[in-house]
């Protein structure tokens, strides 16, 4: 079923609405996001994509609406894993609070160029080479089998071969300059560490999307559900950030589950020809496995989090 023209055309032109809306909201709160803010803003973000995923139900039928609601979910399930990373980033260009959300706007538009690219050219190149869909189901495997016993180290960021290479062409300031990515200094423009912190940033998303974009092509190779359903999670990711940003330290077996979701998605992508799983399945094993780790964390966390912050 091709997607008309003008659905493509109204989903952006809600996201950039939704967009402006929220820097509009967020500047005139002139102050950063507490969590009880993060976590409503949070809420909006999931009820709108929920609304629109009700949109590609009536448009475009049951199908492609649990397809929508699959592929979203794990992108926003991946999109936490990606938040301690951020995390790390920001901690280590000691970056201000309302800077990051900067940061993040920017880094939200770039996504939405890229990962638009990414997912044009791997749909293009799984029609025309469908073989794609068992190397990228390899990957997927092997992926897994890397998060499930790997653990997150800390990284000198400013140390890796590409950061001395930009700031060895780049003009780049030692101190930041309120939210400015450029700031002139003797007549001369040059980059903040803000600028470099987006760079990063956004290298950092991309090595994202190379994992989680083939994870939907398991799903759905319909491009208009993988793009919508990538977006909507990374529409969410900035409220997403500062409400999770203080209590990555309590989700100690998301990566497990997360591991054990790509696994389960790697082995259906190559497994699909013999042993197809219907929809509501595969749904349903991929929200009980985050549901329970997630519950597992929290279990297991919460005498240190009573500790933390004691009544």
């Amino acid at each position: 079923m091709t997607t008309s023209i003008w659905f493509w055309i109204a989903f952006h032109v809600g996201v950039f609405v939704a967009i402006g809306v929220d820097l509009f909201t967020f500047h005139l709160r002139d102050r950063e996001l507490s969590m009880g803010a993060a976590a409503r803003r949070s809420l909006v973000w999931v009820v709108v994509s929920l609304a629109f995923n009700a949109v590609v139900w009536r448009v475009k039928g049951p199908h492609h609406g649990l397809d929508f609601l699959t592929g979203y979910l794990i992108e926003y399930s991946l999109s936490m894993d990606n938040i301690f990373v951020f995390v790390l980033i920001f901690t280590h260009f000691r970056v201000p609070p309302r800077a990051q959300h900067r940061v993040l706007v920017w880094g939200i538009i770039g996504a939405l160029i890229m990962r638009g690219t990414m997912i044009l050219f791997g749909i293009a190149l799984v029609r025309r080479f469908h073989f794609v869909l068992y190397i990228f189901g390899l990957f997927l495997l092997i992926t897994a089998v890397r998060m499930l016993f790997a653990k997150h180290q800390g990284h000198d960021f400013t140390e890796t071969r590409m950061m001395k290479f930009f700031r060895r062409i780049l003009p780049i300031t030692r101190e930041f300059h309120n939210q400015d990515f450029r700031v002139r200094v003797d007549g001369r423009w040059m980059l903040t560490p803000l600028a470099l912190t987006m760079i990063v940033i956004e290298i950092t998303d991309l090595a994202f999307a190379v994992d989680s974009i083939p994870a939907i092509f398991a799903i759905t190779q319909d491009p208009f559900i993988v793009y919508t359903s990538n977006i909507c999670a990374i529409l969410g990711l900035r409220s997403l950030y500062f409400l999770l940003a203080g209590l990555m330290n309590r989700f100690i077996y998301l990566r497990t589950g997360l591991a054990l979701v790509l696994g389960f998605v790697g082995l259906k992508m190559i497994t699909a020809e013999f042993l197809p799983f219907p929809r509501v399945i595969s749904l349903a094993i991929i929200v009980l496995t985050l549901g329970i780790t997630i519950w597992l964390s929290m279990l297991k966390t919460r005498n240190s989090a009573a500790r933390q912050h004691p009544k």
